[in-house]
Formats: C-alpha cells, sequence, structure tokens
C-alpha cells in the first residue's frame, strides 16, 4: 500500500539528489533512514541480554551521578 507525503521543494530535491538510479524514492528514504527502527530490535536480543543491557546503563548512570555530585560538592 502506498501513501503520499508531502515534502517541502528543498527536502524533495535533497531527496532526488541523493535518490541512486536504481532504487526507488521509498528505498532511498529508507536508506536515509538507516532501514530500520528500534522495534525492529526487538527480535534481536533475548530477555536475559536486555537485562544485562539494563544493568549496564543503570551502573553506568549511577556512576555519572556520584560523579557529578563529588565534582558539585568540590564547586561549593
Amino acid at each position: 500500500m502506498s501513501k503520499q507525503i508531502r515534502l517541502d521543494d528543498d527536502v524533495y530535491e535533497r531527496l532526488k539528489e541523493n535518490k541512486r538510479d536504481d532504487e526507488t524514492y521509498s528505498e532511498a528514504v529508507e536508506r536515509a533512514l538507516g532501514g530500520r527502527t528500534f522495534g525492529d530490535l526487538e527480535a534481536t536480543f533475548d530477555d536475559e541480554q536486555v537485562s544485562d543491557m539494563r544493568r549496564a546503563i543503570d551502573e553506568a548512570d549511577r556512576r555519572d551521578r556520584e560523579e557529578a555530585d563529588k565534582i558539585a560538592d568540590r564547586l561549593k
């Protein structure tokens, strides 16, 4: 199913200039967007991997907050 969208003239010209001869405009837009979404990653990682990543992010956030607090204390 196709959809119509409006593009500003300058955006259309940029898309047209960057579109490859062997691709459609849809393919050019998909390439420009990276072709994948965060939703696509759902099938890439299992629950354990997601939990590990969340723990690592939380730990990095905790360390960053501690470091920021130390710096703030020194500036008082």
